[in-house]
């Protein structure tokens, strides 16, 4: 222990004092080569004296004793798990500074900080002041409509194998992109870390962004119009069905939501007037993440559009038609995961989340 590299320095410097004491030299002495104070070698040598060879290891301390008990840490965990309004407290959400407010006003404990209280819902992985939203099933033939998208992703039509003259567009609408004149220019990163966009900013208008994605192919088509609307809508299909392959093309379907601009029977017949050789595809209500021309706005929404900063509408036009061509130059088909077998397993999923919250629920009321 004296002379071991590995042994930490108090251990290393008590045992050291012991070998001095057992070569028969004075407390005094031993504190002079030591470097310790004087009572200090009378503490570790009558600790040697008593306890042998453990007397030089750290006793247990008790520590610090608890300012919260475990009931008060259950309750607060438990006020946590309702929803203020339950409560009679006038806030959509809890956070941690109010959850300590809260606490102390109903008596729980007299003082309690926001750190502590955030201490106790890390240990069961609460975060109160986070949310997140859903959406249930309401479409009754989900299962067909869905099926019959998550084919065409793996170039199925109607039981059968899409041809190498076949192919599959994903089309949709970002609307109202705006162009926000900003009042003073943004800053590039430097040695303040982030970009700086200044937060004032004069409107310049908004357009519409139509796409359509081919799914196979990991090919843009877009184009920027005023507004949205079955005029728009049909101008991207002529973009789109007026060149090769697409317009000598055996088959090409068209992957659309249900908004206004491609709704229903009438927007098929519409599309089939157009290019007899284009068939119109719905996805479910509710359920535009089946398209995935979605993956495409989200990437534009993080590379082009934000932050906003653009000085008319003309170059947000020109930005997102340039990105395009860049996104060309690297773009892979996305890596699509959800399956035509994994149809059957979601409802029984979202069922089990329904019963699994309401029974949460129904603990909560009981205590």
């Amino acid at each position: 222990m004296a002379y071991g590299l590995k042994t930490a320095y108090r251990l290393r410097m008590r045992a050291q004092v012991v070998l001095h004491a057992a070569r028969g030299r004075s407390h005094s002495r031993i504190a002079a080569e030591t470097g310790l104070h004087l009572d200090t070698v009378w503490l570790w040598r009558g600790r040697f004296a008593d306890g042998g060879i453990a007397g030089p290891a750290d006793r247990r301390r008790s520590g610090r004793p608890p300012a919260f008990t475990p009931l008060q840490a259950a309750e607060v965990t438990a006020l946590a798990c309702r929803l203020p309004a339950e409560t009679g407290v006038p806030l959509s959400r809890w956070t941690a500074p109010e959850l300590a407010r809260e606490v102390v006003e109903r008596g729980i404990t007299s003082f309690v900080s926001a750190a502590t209280v955030r201490r106790w819902l890390a240990q069961n992985a609460l975060k109160p002041w986070q949310l997140r939203s859903w959406i249930f099933i309401t479409d009754p033939g989900f299962r067909t409509k869905a099926g019959c998208v998550l084919d065409l992703y793996a170039r199925i039509w109607q039981g059968h194998p899409l041809g190498p003259n076949e192919y599959v567009i994903s089309a949709d609408e970002k609307t109202s992109i705006q162009a926000r004149c900003r009042c003073h220019p943004s800053l590039a990163p430097g040695q303040a870390g982030a970009m700086r966009v200044n937060h004032t900013y004069g409107r310049g208008g908004a357009l519409a962004y139509l796409a359509a994605y081919d799914v196979h192919q990991a090919k843009v088509f877009g184009r920027t119009e005023p507004r949205t609307g079955i005029e728009p809508f049909m101008n991207l299909v002529t973009q789109v069905m007026s060149v090769e392959p697409y317009a000598g093309a055996k088959r090409v379907f068209w992957l659309v939501d249900n908004g206004s601009s491609h709704r229903g029977t009438k927007a098929a017949d519409r599309l089939a007037a157009a290019s007899p050789n284009a068939v119109m595809v719905h996805t479910p209500v509710h359920a535009s993440w089946l398209n995935q021309v979605e993956i495409y706005f989200s990437v534009v929404q993080r590379k082009v559009v934000s932050p906003n900063d653009f000085t008319d509408l003309a170059q947000v036009g020109d930005r997102l038609r340039a990105f395009e061509d860049r996104y060309h130059a690297t773009a892979q088909p996305f890596q699509w995961k959800f399956a035509t077998s994994d149809l059957d397993e979601l409802p029984a999923r979202l069922d089990r989340h329904i019963a699994d919250r309401q029974e949460e629920s129904s603990f909560r009321l009981a205590a």
